[in-house]
């Protein structure tokens, strides 16, 4: 598949040659501020990149997981009612949503490592609040902070991971995110696991947890660069400027075919997201509330199914670069289509919810959040890649935050409908890829756009 990611610019931006003025004063003031041209350069390592980036998303399945228990600890010394659970959930996702808007448009036109530097400050701030909590409020707060921080970490990290990586690397890099997901996942799950019995304490714990790693990825991001690619073509920009075009204005994604790329991957990612966001958030809640298990069988549970999503994610980094990812996302559709179908068929209890885990976990690690972070990357110019993800994931989070409103009152009522509206989701996103998606890519593969042959990109007045 051909590219769409603009070639490097071969102009360095401290050339002498280029034009002087107020805006290159202060493309050089953020590049030295970002660690980027006009400081000193860190050597390239594109999988320390990977790694650090990549932390987004173990601080994200970790916040999105452990609060699905931690929340459940502290139902009873909170007073939490399930509607209540469920505002706090959703206030958790929209925040996200808010973030993803913020966070990658300021990413796209301040800097990748300025924006996930200064989002885990406010984060961190979150995370003390959920630790520390004595009353509602300070939940709600707290889960709000924590979102919105870690919205804007997202689109951001994945964007310097991709810019950062080797050509014939960048899909297999960027996946590599999904690893560090389910790491996280499986922390959260670990240590809710060891604190089942632990009540307030136990999710004072989870939430700590995060808030360590935080730190210390806050700390070792502070030696990374900044994106080369992002660099230059900001660099290329200015030094077009009298042509007075803009290439990162909102408006070029209001034109063919980043829009038609744009609204095709939000709508997979929405739909498809769905099942595995109310069974990160809710797998305690269900496992408790609709079949009578308890917080720690849930916990163990989603823990041994880990190492699965290990592998499936593995799995689909060795073929993400070439025709494979196909086969496998297909198969990843039908894994979690057949996996629900069991809850429907024999009822929801125990046993029909560990093997909905089990198909969740392999399924997603090959044809959910993993192929829309590729497919992001490879839709869109390097100007515009952040504001676009952020719009994508930010309709998710939305789209999640909505339905985690109602999703505990729904399973209360009435599990299979539950059951039918998450089968239904996963089908769609499937149809979704193979009708839209898909094809679209193969159009792509036929015609490189680089932002130079865009012809929409907005015209200054």
């Amino acid at each position: 598949m051909a590219n769409s990611v603009p070639p490097q610019n071969p102009h360095d931006p401290h050339d002498a040659g280029s034009p002087a003025g107020p805006n290159a004063s202060r493309l050089a003031q953020s590049a030295k501020e970002s660690g980027g041209a006009g400081a000193p350069r860190p050597p390239h390592r594109p999988w320390r990149t990977a790694v650090l980036g990549g932390m987004a998303s173990y601080m994200d399945a970790a916040t999105i997981v452990g609060t699905g228990t931690a929340l459940v600890l502290y139902k009873d010394r909170l007073g939490l009612t399930p509607w209540t659970i469920g505002a706090l959930s959703s206030i958790l996702t929209l925040g996200m949503a808010v973030g993803a808007i913020l966070g990658g448009r300021l990413g796209d036109t301040l800097g990748r490592r300025r924006v996930f530097t200064y989002d885990l400050v406010v984060y961190i701030v979150g995370l003390a609040l959920l630790v520390a909590a004595v009353n509602p409020w300070m939940l709600f707060t707290g889960v709000a902070l924590a979102g919105l921080s870690m919205g804007a970490d997202i689109p951001t990290s994945l964007a310097l991971v991709a810019e950062e990586a080797p050509a014939d690397k960048r899909g297999r890099l960027v996946a590599f995110s999904q690893v560090l997901w389910s790491c996280g996942g499986f922390a959260a799950y670990l240590i809710a696991y060891l604190v089942s019995d632990a009540g307030s304490l136990g999710a004072r714990i989870i939430y700590g947890h995060v808030a360590v790693v935080a730190l210390v990825v806050l700390v070792l991001r502070s030696r990374l660069r900044e994106s080369r690619e992002w660099l230059d073509e900001r660099e290329r920009q200015r030094s077009a400027a009298a042509e007075r075009v803009r290439e990162d204005s909102w408006r070029t994604l209001l034109h063919r075919p980043l829009l038609v790329a744009l609204l095709g991957l939000g709508l997979f990612y929405a739909i498809g997201n769905l099942v595995a966001n109310t069974f990160g958030q809710f797998q305690a809640y269900l496992f408790t509330e609709v079949a009578g298990s308890t917080v720690s069988t849930a916990t163990l549970v989603g823990m041994c199914a880990y190492p699965l999503a290990f592998v499936a994610v593995w799995v689909f980094m060795r073929y993400v670069e070439g025709p494979g990812r196909k086969v496998l996302f297909t198969v990843g559709i039908l894994l979690m289509a057949c996996g629900i179908g069991a809850n429907l068929v024999f009822s929801v209890s125990t046993t029909t919810l560990i093997l909905l885990k089990l198909c969740i976990t392999i399924g997603s690690g090959l044809a959910g959040e993993v192929i829309f972070k590729v497919w992001a990357q490879e839709f869109f110019p390097t100007l515009i890649r952040g504001t676009a993800q952020g719009i994508a994931i930010a309709f998710t989070r939305f789209a999640a935050a909505g339905f985690a409103l109602v999703t505990p009152a729904i399973a209360a009522v009435s599990p299979a409908a539950l059951m039918s509206v998450l089968l239904a989701a996963v089908l769609l996103s499937g149809l979704l890829a193979w009708l839209w998606i898909f094809p679209l890519q193969h159009a792509r593969a036929r015609t490189t756009l680089t932002p130079a042959t865009i012809p929409y990109a907005e015209t200054s007045r």
